[in-house]
């Protein structure tokens, strides 16, 4: 004979106290039911001899059933045949034994008792319950931490240090203003991409192109999205502000790397239709209101440019990589030309071009020389030497060229000049503060460099206080 532990029994505990039938019977450690009570079917024997019992047996023979299976019921599809008719008359009845003793009962072990334990199933049942609504109070509150786990906008909203950070505005209520502007046509005229091939080819001329073949499908919100809008914003500011890599973007915020690509495409383009609406060139009128002080010896100044370079992969066709070198940076480079009101706002924003264009001819190409007219005046450095080109007056710093040193007035305005062109090269400082263009761009990202500069280079109107702080004093 072999004995088993009743409170060893994870899944069928409920039922072996249901069989043992006895009233206030809790188990202890040392509670065991011996082999009397189970099915021969329901032992095996070990190599060593031993009696074991199989996953979920149960005792099933006791005094209260006389020690007999208890016959299975019939399902609701099976009929008992009847039983067979006889002519024999019917037997007396035999008179019922009936028990007055309940201790008769306990043949062989005290817990074989005919008494119900509904009480204690019910007990038990009710702790099921209040583990099962814990169990859900437990969930709910993990998934609360995974949202709060999650990177989003909640997570810096606090600090404003870490809105600059992580998108260069200048404080968390800068961030709301500008999201209030953009955030109506968001909802109402953001395309979305579903995919993006950019494959980079040569052009005849000097600027850098790509082809791109792009899917897209009008924004609805009945599309499921994988992040609120204001968090893939954050995403995207995330990407060119501090140049977080696609990879890390996804782990931060929980999603598939080519979601986070298509965002980006989606936002970039978003964005750069956005902003690329309006308009940045200033009348002069408004420029010669907003004038600042320091700029009282050159008032007819409209704007003040100067170029600047991005590094970039080295293309693998020895055509390109002979346009992209920049002989000034000892690299391949992309070069843009930057123009700034004298208050200190981006008004002109080229294309990116090829880093051996000269600044003359991107001058040329860029198309500012139709938005000058005679009564305008420039400020540029020595290496723009368009004075046959500009419609307009030219402020440049003066050349030594044959004369062995500068007169009196060519210092003087040339110091002049320079004090002023450092606000176009501080404002400059501003759009590659950006990280994304900290690096060597590679190939896969020049599909969109092109909106992505543009897109940096309009939002530094948007997420800094005045660049000039004398023109901030009068306003």
């Amino acid at each position: 004979m072999s004995v088993f532990k009743v409170k060893e029994r994870k899944t069928t505990f409920l039922k072996w106290l249901a069989k043992i039938r006895r009233e206030h019977f809790t188990p202890v450690n040392c509670t065991r039911v011996c082999s009397r009570h189970f099915l021969p079917t329901d032992l095996v024997i070990s190599p060593k001899g031993l009696r074991l019992l199989k996953k979920g047996a149960v005792p099933v023979l006791f005094a209260w059933n006389g020690y007999t299976q208890p016959k299975s019921r019939l399902s609701v599809w099976e009929r008992r045949p009847p039983p067979p008719q006889t002519d024999s008359p019917p037997a007396d009845p035999q008179p019922v034994q009936e028990e007055d003793d309940v201790a008769d009962n306990m043949i062989d072990h005290d817990y074989c008792v005919t008494a119900a334990t509904g009480a204690m199933a019910s007990e038990l049942l009710d702790d099921v319950e209040t583990l099962q609504r814990r169990i859900r109070e437990l969930e709910a509150q993990t998934e609360k931490l995974h949202l709060q786990s999650r990177f989003g906008l909640q997570r810096i909203a606090g600090s404003d240090h870490q809105i600059r950070f992580f998108t260069r505005f200048a404080s968390y209520r800068h961030f709301q203003y500008f999201w209030r502007l953009i955030e109506p046509a968001v909802t109402t005229k953001m395309v979305r991409i579903t995919s993006v091939r950019s494959n980079p080819g040569a052009s005849s001329d000097t600027t850098v192109h790509h082809t791109q073949t792009v899917r897209f499908m009008i924004c609805s919100f009945s599309i499921p999205l994988k992040l609120p809008p204001i968090d893939e914003f954050l995403l995207f500011l995330m990407y060119l502000s501090v140049g977080l890599y696609p990879q890390d973007l996804a782990e931060r915020f929980g999603i598939h790397r080519t979601t986070v690509s298509r965002i980006i495409a989606t936002w970039t383009n978003f964005l750069y239709e956005l902003l690329g609406k309006k308009r940045l060139w200033l009348p002069q009128e408004v420029v010669q209101a907003n004038l600042p002080p320091e700029f009282a010896a050159f008032p007819d100044t409209q704007v003040v440019l100067d170029c600047t370079e991005i590094y970039c992969q080295t293309p693998s066709d020895l055509l390109l990589q002979s346009e992209v070198y920049s002989t000034y940076k000892s690299h391949s480079t992309l070069k843009a030309m930057i123009g700034i009101a004298p208050h200190g706002a981006i008004t002109f924003i080229s294309s990116l071009y090829a880093g051996s264009t000269s600044d003359r001819e991107i001058f040329k190409q860029s198309g500012i020389a139709n938005l000058l007219k005679p009564d305008m005046a420039i400020m540029v450095d020595k290496g723009f030497l368009v004075d046959n080109v500009a419609p307009c007056k030219v402020y440049r710093p003066a050349f030594l060229s044959k004369k062995s040193q500068m007169s009196a007035t060519d210092v003087l305005q040339t110091q002049s000049i320079a004090r002023l062109r450092i606000h176009v090269e501080r404002c400059i400082r501003r759009v590659k503060e950006n990280k994304l263009f900290d690096r060597v761009i590679p190939v896969s990202v020049c599909g969109n460099i092109d909106s992505l500069f543009s897109l940096a280079c309009m939002l530094v109107n948007y997420q800094h206080g005045p660049l000039v702080k004398a023109w901030a004093a009068l306003n």
